[in-house]
């Protein structure tokens, strides 16, 4: 286990969880329970068969028991997966989503520079520029209220907006 005496934020606990894995896929999965670790063998399976470098958890496919929650959430997810899509040229239906997995190797070929939220439509722009295969598989989602301590809103949307941007539409480093 990795502790860190500050909260600096998810992109920053995976920089530093990322550095010292040691198996040869690494999953990513928000700490919050939204999102069933019984599908981790569903993630897996693409890379297992050697045929992704990287999976996506998607909430919006497949036929995996899904919380209905707030309709902005679902609009906003939607127009930055879309924003995003336009800019990697990807297909993803959940460019959000806090379930991924990739290939150890992966995790170490790309520098992560957001120390908070930023981390999804980053790794989505750095990953697009490359020659990974990337695969999305339908998860469970078990979304929480905000009662029950959900805690991203409009300033982490616009955040992520300013992230498509920043990493789509500067040169490559």
């Amino acid at each position: 286990m990795i502790y860190q005496r500050v909260n600096r934020g998810k992109g920053a606990a995976l920089r530093a969880g990322f550095a010292v894995a040691s198996k040869d896929i690494v999953i990513v999965q928000d700490a919050d329970f939204e999102y069933d670790p019984r599908d981790y063998s569903v993630m897996i399976e693409p890379i297992l068969n050697n045929q992704a470098d990287i999976v996506y958890g998607s909430r919006f496919m497949g036929h995996r028991p899904r919380r209905v929650l707030y309709c902005r959430h679902r609009i906003g997810n939607g127009l930055l997966t879309f924003l995003s899509n336009m800019f990697t040229n990807l297909n993803l239906t959940d460019m959000e989503t806090g379930y991924k997995a990739f290939r150890r190797d992966l995790t170490r070929s790309i520098k992560i520079e957001e120390d908070r939220l930023g981390f999804e439509p980053e790794i989505t722009a750095k990953i697009s520029r490359g020659h990974q295969r990337i695969y999305e598989v339908g998860i469970g989602y078990f979304g929480r209220t905000y009662l029950e301590g959900k805690k991203t809103g409009w300033k982490d949307g616009l955040w992520a907006i300013w992230c498509v941007l920043k990493y789509n539409l500067r040169p490559q480093r």
